[in-house]
């Protein structure tokens, strides 16, 4: 695992979502697709390191109804795409006051109901990256960890990745960016990372899951083949 991680100065939760196994004996593909905090705090050295790396599209995970600076980016070279993609709404009442307006928003629990509520939104990132140009595809959030963490359980759930490899990928965020108080939370509410990740891939058929939110199959094939070649 540890030799996914990148260093790129400003950021400090950045992975290549490379060199994973599969249920089918396969592996991801290095330099395809990488997940990180923030890339609006990147030095210049940063950017160049990110630029060189291969990066040519970056998606923003944003959250509808939520105001957040931190996830301006502006790219500084020009063949280097921006999208912003809205994955969750914080407009949803119910939502809100179940998730946003408790702590539990920053851990995993919340990824199952996530996904019921919005599979659309959650599909428009995963066509986002089908549909990217030539290039590596970088995918954000703020800190890298919850946002980004549920694309990043869709994303590998879709090309076989093993639910082993995806808990440890996202167990690796908390490597880069300790967070005591999230296994606080979780030990309150009697769960762990392992469970609520099972709990959110139990049951989920990804490519009807995705194709129900608007996904093509030609946008599933062209993900599985960026990933696996």
């Amino acid at each position: 695992m540890n030799e996914r991680i990148l260093v790129w100065d400003g950021c400090n939760n950045i992975r290549d979502l490379g060199g994973l196994r599969t249920s089918h004996g396969r592996k991801t593909r290095w330099g395809a697709v990488v997940r990180s905090d923030t890339p609006a705090r990147l030095t210049e050295a940063g950017w160049s390191s990110l630029y060189a790396y291969g990066i040519r599209t970056i998606i923003t995970l944003v959250t509808r109804g939520k105001k957040e600076g931190e996830l301006e980016v502006a790219a500084p070279y020009s063949d280097l795409k921006t999208v912003q993609v809205a994955i969750e709404d914080i407009t949803d009442k119910e939502f809100y006051q179940q998730w946003a307006a408790t702590d539990l928003w920053c851990t995993p629990l919340y990824y199952k109901d996530a996904l019921r509520r919005w599979p659309e939104r959650h599909a428009a990132v995963i066509s986002a990256i089908a549909r990217a140009q030539p290039g590596g595809v970088l995918f954000h959030c703020i800190r890298g960890n919850d946002r980004t963490g549920i694309i990043a359980l869709l994303l590998l759930a879709l090309v076989g990745v093993t639910p082993e490899e995806i808990i440890a990928d996202y167990e690796l965020s908390f490597e880069l960016s300790p967070d005591p108080y999230r296994d606080e939370l979780l030990v309150r509410e009697h769960s762990s990372v392992r469970e609520a990740l099972l709990s959110a891939l139990e049951g989920l058929n990804i490519d009807d899951y995705l194709c129900k939110g608007g996904a093509s199959q030609e946008d599933l094939d062209a993900v599985r083949k960026r990933l696996l070649g």
